[in-house]
């Protein structure tokens, strides 16, 4: 019985070597594996080429200036989305430094409205939208912008537009049915 004890002890305790080198292959080979890839950084080495502000929506450099006659109709045709044939009103155009400008739009029937405003210059245009004298609503944008409001008018109504520059800009906003 003892060389049964024995040869059982035997055998039993090569294997848990066997279990313990193969842990700690399998753990060295997992350890050395790395999984890297190009990001199209430069190295942290070398010095960067230029900084990334917004790599996705980069802002026009060309938009801090003002523009006339067929520039400033394409601008706005940029800039106003295409409407399919909802639009009830639009309009563009230029401001002094610390000019105003109120604007009518022809009679709206009672609804759902979305109102696109734009501004091109060097700062920034305030954009007020009245229904009498109930302001509906008063953005300042910052030129090289654009923003779009819902306005609901539950009777029919002529919307007078505010537009004043603190410096030279252009302007651009259309009226349109949702």
């Amino acid at each position: 019985m003892g060389w049964a004890r024995a040869l059982k002890v035997a055998t039993t305790r090569p294997a848990i070597p066997a279990v313990v080198l193969c842990g700690v292959l399998v753990c060295g080979t997992m350890a050395s594996c790395e999984y890297t890839y190009g990001d199209g950084r430069a190295a942290a080495s070398s010095p960067p080429s230029a900084a990334i502000t917004d790599p996705v929506l980069t802002r026009d450099p060309g938009l801090g200036q003002t523009v006339t006659g067929d520039a400033l109709k394409a601008w706005a045709q940029d800039v106003l989305p295409d409407v399919n044939g909802l639009s009830f009103y639009s309009n563009f155009g230029v401001l002094s430094a610390g000019e105003s400008r109120d604007e009518e739009t022809t009679q709206l029937p009672g609804g759902t409205y979305a109102v696109t405003l734009a501004c091109r210059g060097a700062r920034s245009a305030e954009f007020i939208v009245r229904n009498g004298s109930e302001v509906l609503t008063d953005v300042m944008l910052r030129c090289g912008t654009t923003r779009v409001k819902v306005l609901k008018l539950d009777t029919d109504a002529i919307l007078v537009i505010t537009i004043t520059a603190n410096a030279p800009a252009n302007f651009a906003y259309r009226v349109s049915r949702i």
